[in-house]
């Protein structure tokens, strides 16, 4: 009887033991762990000053803790929390191990990589310091931790930077960007700031990085560290895509597109108005003076140009909600590091779009919109004027289809409806035109009352125009006589 009761009792101190160890919060964990750590390096190297009585009893203590070994992730992270953690689920976070974990191991041998890739994405999304991530991942040292991260930014720089290349998968982007009516767009660039601390870039000082992004904010091409005070066309005309582009001929040398009215256009991008305008580059219209007025296709394709740049704001935006170490303001004695950390978040990025992983709930960083650069006040390229003519002709005719609808016959004359409540006026403006034998003849102004204004509708070569009219359809057709057989509009209306 006693023997037995003595057997259950020990049976029950291992079972509230094994209880216990299984209770202790990962937080704690980490804690003792660090504590195993400190007191390991402390024998390490003060064995030879101690007293032997001294070393026998750490060595006791050390070996006698219920701990897993140093740096084991599995144990210290819950699986429930990993996506909290490094912003990636445990299957994505091991593939990315299995790309970088041999540049790891051959540069940090002493480090498990699981734990140097853990900590390196811990700081970068929750903007850790190098002594959390020491306590943490039980590093000897806050010295280690900073090596250990940029040690793991340059192997996702070296093994991730074919996640971004125009070349790569030209095809899915130019059908992207045909889904908006930007035929043969290979992408939109565009600014981002990233604030640094201190006086060396200014009060407000910050570093700009140039990016191309596609129609769903991957980055196509990064150019990061240039100070906020360098003009935009000056880091352009500095970047690879720039020489890419004009130098080597290797970018952007695709066939041309033909358009709806057998205009061909080349491989382009879009650009924000900082830049210049060039055949590949396509900046917005730009009203230079208080005089100066845009027509409705050029409206349309600022309209256009506007949404599409706003795909680098949403990206970059993105960047910083997932890592939010780039979206705090970076130390100043750390400057020069700070573009290759912003290059592993982009890549990163691009990697977790890659395997579908969602944005984080708790993110509190808004995709606002950088303040605006100064508008390039240079010579226009005559061949990019042309092209963005081009696109703002395809752009106003592609909208004029959308809002197109027929209207029942009435004997031989066939009516159509123009509804142009998605194109640049606010105030809904209506007109019919009159289709007889297979051509336009007259246009007749259909009195609209809209926000107590009258609205009308003209059509004029090479295309067209809204504007308020007043009803004198004979002086309207007489300006069109002679010159609709040779408009787009003319072609695309009759063939209704």
């Amino acid at each position: 009887m006693v023997a037995s009761a003595s057997k259950r009792s020990k049976t029950t101190s291992k079972t509230a033991a094994v209880t216990t160890r299984k209770q202790i919060s990962p937080e704690l964990l980490s804690l003792i762990a660090t504590a195993a750590s400190a007191a390991h390096t402390f024998l390490l190297h003060n064995e030879p000053h101690l007293l032997p009585s001294q070393v026998l009893s750490l060595k006791s203590l050390i070996s006698s803790l219920p701990l897993p070994p140093p740096n084991t992730l599995s144990v210290a992270i819950p699986s429930a929390d990993w996506f909290r953690f490094f912003r990636m689920s445990p299957d994505t976070f091991s593939h990315l191990l299995s790309l970088i974990s041999p540049s790891l191991s051959s540069s940090l041998p002493s480090i498990p990589p699981d734990s140097a890739l853990a900590s390196a994405v811990f700081r970068l999304a929750h903007a850790a310091s190098y002594k959390s991530l020491a306590r943490r991942f039980n590093f000897p040292s806050p010295a280690d931790a900073c090596r250990v991260f940029y040690t793991v930014c340059k192997a996702i720089n070296d093994k991730l930077g074919n996640l971004v290349d125009l070349r790569e998968d030209l095809g899915r982007i130019l059908v992207g960007f045909g889904w908006i009516s930007l035929p043969n767009c290979c992408g939109v660039l565009g600014f981002g700031k990233f604030d640094v601390e201190g006086e060396l870039l200014g009060p407000n000082g910050s570093l700009l990085v140039q990016a191309l992004v596609d129609s769903e904010g991957r980055f196509l091409d990064i150019s990061a560290g240039w100070p906020c005070t360098m003009k935009p066309e000056s880091i352009l005309n500095q970047s690879k895509l720039f020489s890419g582009v004009e130098e080597s001929r290797e970018l952007l040398n695709g066939p041309f597109y033909e358009l709806s009215d057998g205009n061909l256009v080349p491989q382009y991008v879009l650009g924000d108005s900082c830049f210049p305008l060039l055949p590949w580059l396509i900046t917005p219209y730009v009203r230079h003076n208080e005089e100066d007025s845009f027509g409705s296709a050029e409206k349309e394709f600022n309209a256009v140009h506007s949404r599409a740049m706003g795909l680098v704001v949403d990206a970059f935006g993105r960047v910083k909600a997932r890592w939010q170490l780039l979206a705090r303001r970076y130390k100043e004695e750390c400057v020069d590091f700070l573009p290759f950390v912003i290059v592993t978040g982009c890549l990163l990025h691009n990697f977790l779009m890659k395997f579908s992983e969602p944005m984080p709930d708790d993110s509190d960083v808004e995709c606002l919109k950088e303040e605006e650069l100064l508008v390039f006040e240079g010579d226009v390229d005559e061949n990019g004027r042309r092209v963005r003519d081009m696109l703002a002709e395809h752009l106003i005719l592609s909208c004029l289809r959308k809002t197109t609808k027929e209207l029942p016959s009435c004997g031989d004359t066939k009516l159509i409806a123009l509804g142009l409540s998605q194109l640049s006026y606010a105030n809904l403006c209506v007109g019919i035109a009159v289709i007889l034998r297979g051509s336009i003849r007259c246009l007749f102004e259909i009195p609209v009352h809209c926000g107590g204004k009258l609205r009308g509708l003209l059509l004029m070569e090479p295309f067209i125009e809204y504007e308020d009219v007043q009803p004198q359809s004979k002086k309207i057709e007489a300006k069109l006589k002679g010159r609709m057989q040779q408009s787009v509009v003319t072609q695309t209306l009759a063939e209704k």
